[in-house]
């Protein structure tokens, strides 16, 4: 069995019951999209791009490291991945451009997702995969990007 389909097994393991799925269909993508909001205020220079914005250079080495992560795991899963953070970013961007203290409403989302996250996991009964090891923080967003590409019959 591959290395992806290992990791999606175990942290497919503390996510059985419908709430704390939907929690997590919810919850998941917008905690990624805060912590790639709170790394876009981290002062550097940024890249504008036409259509997309602008990314920082910081956001921009994060982005290739997650990428890289991912891209070890699958090819397929690391370059969709790779198009929603940019997008992702985008909207970080705009958010960033339009608010005076944008970095309240990431924490304002981010402190809310992980409370209903946590809510979640209460109502399944099992602690959250990170605790027993950080690389499900990330294994998350394409636990779900995965079941996605099932349904679509694409293999990963």
């Amino acid at each position: 069995m591959r290395k992806i389909d290992l990791l999606f097994a175990e942290y497919s393991e503390s996510h059985r019951n419908t709430i704390n799925k939907l929690i997590h269909w919810i919850c998941v993508p917008l905690i990624f999209w805060t912590m790639l909001g709170f790394i876009s205020l981290v002062p550097s220079k940024s890249i504008c791009l036409i259509y997309i914005g602008c990314i920082s250079f910081v956001s921009l080495v994060v982005i290739a490291l997650i990428t890289l992560f991912y891209m070890r795991l699958s090819f397929l899963i690391g370059f969709i991945m790779i198009l929603i953070m940019i997008l992702m970013e985008s909207f970080a961007y705009g958010l960033n451009t339009r608010f005076e203290q944008p970095w309240l409403i990431y924490l304002i989302i981010f402190v809310v997702t992980w409370v209903l996250q946590f809510i979640g996991h209460r109502i399944e009964g099992k602690k959250p995969s990170f605790l027993k090891d950080l690389q499900f923080l990330l294994i998350g967003p394409i636990w779900l990007l995965g079941y996605v590409l099932k349904k679509l019959g694409i293999r990963y």
